[in-house]
């Protein structure tokens, strides 16, 4: 009995005995095309790396061959052997003999590119069992009170393979120069242009130039001063002028009560006879309507309304969205009821691990968030214009924030006031820019933000905006 069931396990040991997604072929004729002709290099050195061969010693040459290129001296087997040879390296991966072999197994070096292809493919596959297998592990710790953690860290492992094969861990400061220079003279040559995402509003484009890539903006006043109505009009106005894609996390309102507030903002039609039916054919609001319906069809907004979103549920879908629609933008509204893998005693703490999230989410995508924040009631006992130390009871907001803005209304609570409906921008933080404000004027009927006519933007000149002298 027991011998039969030796030999029974000995019969499906072959059969489970699997090997790793390789192609030993491709990669010596990789190789070889390289030795064979230097400016194959140049055209796989985006598409491998060393850590997409499966042999070890296939590694060490592609390396070799690296170092080479970056000096710009030439890759054949004699320079080859020299340099393996000065890193004592050559009787590693097999001596003269091997690197002659691969030489002779190449059978066109102009098709350096397909077995580059299959080489790369076949580490993704790998790749993918290993993510596959780093997600079991986390599955079987069974932590009932990490499980937000686990898919977190199980989807950003799986979506690192997906995104960048290469997984590429640093830039050297070098490389990005060149890009930087590119940049620098493209805004030199179109003076004025802005450098970040227009938010719809001139004035502010100003101050900002735009929202830029990575930005975690804290857009935070007390209640309904109207700051769901600034994000709503940057998100449309950024999707339908620029036509940029922009995600719209409503923790708040519905998704139709948004979009009857867009609809109304861009056709000027009056809110509330388009929440209640009363639409006047002799003011030509069906045909408003319909030319609105038609230009925001085509936009490319997204919105989840789920109440108590997570951050990694957020996280999911920003990164599906980036990788199978292309993100621009991402606004939370907002950010004191979104909720957190734990259950922390103190609002401090959980707002705290919310806005470093945001944070971190923003640089991973390289995408501005814009995040909606409510301030302490001290605004109101203490009266006058918010100010940072307002973000200070919400922990860390203003330590992980690039850009912080208050909205605040004069008009607010007062019977009368000089500036009806007229609404102050206060950029009280710039990470890497002035500081100041800006007025727009609030359209209550259509509940929209529209800018102020300005004979001259003087005001905006440097000498007359703080500098914020933290950022250097």
């Amino acid at each position: 009995m027991e011998k039969s069931a030796t030999k029974a396990v000995k019969n499906i040991r072959p059969k489970n005995l699997r090997i790793p997604p390789q192609s030993i072929e491709s990669e010596m004729a990789v190789l070889g095309s390289i030795m064979l002709r230097k400016d194959a290099m140049h055209e796989v050195e985006d598409m491998i790396s060393p850590e997409s061969f499966y042999v070890e010693k296939h590694k060490m040459i592609f390396q070799a061959m690296l170092d080479l290129s970056n000096k710009n001296e030439p890759i054949d087997m004699l320079s080859l052997s020299t340099k393996l040879g000065e890193q004592k390296l050559l009787d590693n991966v097999g001596g003269n003999v091997y690197l002659a072999e691969i030489v002779n197994v190449v059978p066109s070096s102009t098709n350096v590119k397909h077995y580059a292809d299959i080489v790369q493919k076949k580490y993704v596959l790998r790749s993918l069992i290993e993510a596959a297998d780093y997600v079991s592990e986390l599955a079987f710790e069974e932590g009932d009170d990490r499980m937000d953690d686990i898919l977190d860290m199980a989807e950003k492992k799986i979506f690192s393979v997906v995104s960048s094969p290469k997984n590429q861990k640093f830039v050297n400061l070098k490389d990005a120069l060149p890009e930087a220079y590119e940049r620098l003279e493209k805004l030199h040559e179109h003076k004025g242009m802005l450098r970040g995402l227009p938010t719809g509003f001139k004035d502010l484009d100003n101050i900002l130039s735009g929202l830029q890539k990575s930005d975690l903006v804290i857009l935070a006043a007390r209640p309904s001063m109207g700051k769901t109505t600034l994000a709503l009009d940057i998100a449309r106005m950024t999707s339908t002028t620029h036509e940029k894609s922009v995600v719209i996390f409503s923790l708040e309102m519905s998704s139709q009560q948004l979009v009857d507030r867009m609809l109304s903002a861009e056709s000027r039609v009056n809110a509330w006879n388009l929440r209640t039916g009363r639409i006047s054919d002799e003011k030509g609001d069906f045909i408003k309507l319909q030319h609105s319906l038609d230009k925001l069809a085509k936009a490319k907004i997204y919105i989840d309304d789920q109440p108590g979103n997570s951050i990694v549920r957020m996280k999911a879908l920003s990164r599906r969205l980036k990788a199978e629609k292309g993100l621009d933008l991402i606004v939370v509204d907002y950010l004191q009821l979104m909720s957190t893998s734990k259950n922390y005693d103190s609002m401090v703490n959980q707002v705290t691990e919310i806005s470093r999230s945001l944070k971190g989410l923003a640089k991973e995508l390289d995408v501005p968030v814009l995040a909606l924040s409510q301030l302490s009631r001290a605004v109101e006992s203490r009266g006058g214009k918010p100010r940072l130390s307002d973000l200070r009871d919400s922990g860390s907001i203003e330590q992980d924030a690039d850009v912080v803005m208050f909205l605040h209304r004069d008009d607010k609570g007062k019977d009368e006031s000089e500036k009806t409906n007229i609404v102050e921008i206060l950029i009280e933080k710039h990470r890497n820019g002035p500081i100041g404000k800006i007025e727009l004027y609030f359209d209550e009927k259509t509940t929209t933000f529209q800018s102020l006519e300005k004979s001259s933007l003087s005001e905006f000149a440097p000498s007359k905006v703080k500098g914020d002298l933290d950022a250097f």
